[in-house]
């Protein structure tokens, strides 16, 4: 049996209909770098090991979420 990985995996396109938690990253445009956080803690067991892929998902998540404050200020 052969398991796909992380880098194989589509962006929007494929993403599982039935999970909110994955829709919801990729319409983020953050999801390749939380791939690469799951991808790193599958090889290493160990989130200390993965600190540069978990700071570049936190970056990515951040600068979307302030685009989205920033959005919301200007349909007010």
């Amino acid at each position: 049996m052969s398991f796909s990985s992380p880098h194989e995996r589509k962006l929007k396109e494929d993403v599982d209909e039935d999970d909110p938690v994955e829709q919801m990253i990729s319409r983020t445009g953050c999801a390749e770098l939380h791939y690469s956080v799951q991808e790193c803690m599958a090889e290493h067991q160990d989130w200390r090991a993965c600190q540069k892929q978990v700071r570049d998902f936190k970056d990515c998540m951040m600068k979307f979420q302030s685009a989205q404050r920033e959005q919301r200020g200007k349909q007010t």
